[in-house]
């Protein structure tokens, strides 16, 4: 195997120009793309894996920008263009779910259906990464793991957890909100938040400065390691997915592989992935996300169950499975 590097950030026009450059020298016979940004003026055969179409389905965060207006609607532009001659040109496109695929021929209805493959992502085993004590989160949070008092050994407060980012179609201003209601019925609980320090956390941290909660209610984990997010799920009570929008949604598989049960907003490939492992909410209903905590928190044989089906559920995400679905892929466009 040869490593080939460009020096080119991705989504930049020095992308465009010169990755097609360096890839088109080498006389593949094939290249896959595991996102959409292709090179306009690539002239290998290639494949795309398409991940989800948020941009398109959710104007909220397709609008959300740090830079200014006129650049952003240039990006935006691009993106839509290489987008679609990414789904024009290639050999094949991979979509990681069934409702992913739905979105690609919703929104380019000229694509051929037989030209998209559903091939679903492997669930990357965490257990492997050993527990980890104190934790380093910027000083923030510090959990310990079960086998020295962690929330479900029940000698520590419990904890709902989240991790991702907070772009805004991940709906947590929604979901703190909903836990702040949650927080008056139950204060012995928390909600930890695990994510990369970025602008959209420091954005919710303001949001979370005018609700009515604790401040010592919900806490921060930011840029977790390997290691601090394996100790996180081991100590967790319930795993909470409140996203509006997902092309697949790896966090809440991961927080099942731990035996924590998840409870997830019923919206686009959520239903399809996690099947019936998790409890079901509205995004938008806060009361309903208020009730589900509650059930989620005081029914011990719901509990139970929702564990068991989690640990039958993640055996559908298999690497190897994925793998060899790729390599056919492969060899029909060869």
């Amino acid at each position: 195997m040869e490593t080939c590097l460009v020096d080119a950030h991705w989504y930049t026009l020095k992308e465009q120009i010169i990755a097609p450059h360096i890839i088109d020298r080498e006389h593949l016979d094939l290249v896959h793309f595991p996102h959409w940004n292709v090179p306009l003026l690539l002239r290998t055969p290639f494949i795309v894996t398409i991940h989800d179409l948020i941009l398109l389905e959710e104007p909220r965060s397709a609008k959300v920008t740090t830079r200014h207006p006129l650049v952003f609607f240039l990006k935006r532009l691009a993106y839509r263009n290489v987008l679609r001659s990414s789904l024009k040109r290639s050999r094949a496109i991979i979509a990681v779910s069934q409702y992913t695929k739905s979105s690609i021929l919703t929104h380019f209805p000229w694509v051929p259906a037989e030209k998209i493959h559903v091939v679903y992502e492997g669930l990357t085993n965490l257990h492997q990464t050993p527990p980890c004590l104190p934790l380093s989160r910027g000083g923030e949070l510090e959990v310990p793991p079960p086998s020295q008092g962690g929330a479900r050994g029940g000698r520590v407060r419990p904890y709902f957890l989240y991790v991702g980012n907070a772009y805004p179609h991940k709906n947590l201003e929604s979901l703190l909100h909903a836990f702040s209601f949650f927080h008056k019925l139950h204060p012995d609980v928390r909600l930890v938040l695990a994510g990369r320090n970025d602008i959209f956390y420091e954005r919710l941290k303001k949001e979370l400065a005018q609700i009515d909660v604790a401040p010592e209610a919900v806490e921060f984990t930011l840029n977790p390691s390997d290691a601090d997010l394996a100790n996180l799920y081991r100590g967790a009570t319930l795993y909470l997915f409140p996203s509006r929008s997902e092309g697949f949604g790896l966090p809440p598989l991961e927080a099942m592989s731990f035996g924590v049960p998840v409870a997830a907003a019923r919206r686009t490939s959520l239903p399809e992935i996690l099947g019936d492992a998790a409890l079901w909410f509205n995004p938008d209903d806060i009361q309903e996300m208020v009730s589900v905590m509650e059930t989620a928190l005081v029914n011990n044989p719901l509990r139970d169950s929702l564990v068991n089906k989690g640990f039958e559920q993640i055996k559908r995400y298999s690497w190897t499975t994925m793998t060899r679905e790729i390599l056919k892929i492969y060899e029909s466009c060869a």
